[in-house]
């Protein structure tokens, strides 16, 4: 059974952080490794309270967890804080497992999940360790500063400059663009652009994105390539959405 050390945050409303990762990789026969970054009181319409744990904790947690089993991947999710990004960085194996990383920085109502502080130490501490970065079109924009990509050449523009900030590659997910169909970028290092297309299913679903990047994991920490991983896990998605249609 692969198992995947899942670093993020919970969700009371049962929508989206710890609760959709351990759903998804229950769901495709995997084994989650948890550790609690902060806890959330939310609902499907809004962020109500947020309290962050304390850095010794969470590094306390992943290593009582990496002490416990090996774990064949690492999936990143909220980390709230700078100081709790770069305790992440710090607590994670020398020579780690593939490792995703989900940036999370606004909840799907629209709360804050990871200040601009956080969003700095990430791409410094941690984008450099990634395997693949998972942001959506806002979140790309929000880490380089910029305007959201409207054309797909945009897209890949962004997605180029994302991977110059260290991963070794980053799926640029395309479900807020528009169109008929929902098209992400896979971009690796010395590889071509890769679009993964689905045809737009109408309907809404939060946590998708944690249900994404956790299956990337899992497929990946099952030894399956990158490319096969992260079609594999839009699929996945896929289905996810068109049950709740």
């Amino acid at each position: 059974m692969t198992t995947v050390l899942v670093i993020g945050g919970s969700d009371s409303s049962g929508g989206a952080g710890i609760t959709r990762d351990a759903q998804t990789l229950e769901r495709l026969g995997a084994r989650i490794l948890p550790v609690l970054t902060a806890v959330t009181a939310q609902t499907d319409a809004r962020v109500c309270v947020v309290r962050v744990m304390s850095t010794r904790l969470v590094h306390a947690q992943m290593a009582a967890a990496l002490a416990t089993q090996p774990v064949q991947a690492i999936k990143t999710g909220m980390l709230a804080t700078r100081a709790i990004v770069r305790a992440v960085a710090a607590a994670l194996p020398p020579v780690a497992p593939p490792l995703v990383v989900d940036p999370v920085l606004v909840a799907s109502s629209g709360g804050s999940l990871l200040d601009r502080a956080g969003r700095e130490a990430l791409c410094r501490a941690l984008l450099p360790r990634a395997t693949l970065l998972t942001p959506n079109i806002p979140e790309a924009a929000a880490l380089l500063g910029t305007r959201a990509a409207k054309t797909e050449e945009q897209v890949i523009r962004q997605a180029e400059a994302l991977l110059a900030l260290g991963p070794a590659a980053v799926l640029l997910k395309g479900g807020h663009a528009e169109g008929s169909e929902a098209a992400d970028l896979l971009l690796m290092r010395g590889a071509s652009p890769q679009w993964l297309r689905a045809p737009r299913i109408k309907a809404t679903r939060r946590g998708t994105g944690c249900a994404l990047a956790s299956a990337i994991a899992a497929a990946l920490g099952s030894g399956l390539d990158l490319s096969a991983a992260c079609a594999q896990a839009k699929a996945h998605v896929v289905q996810l959405l068109g049950e709740r249609g």
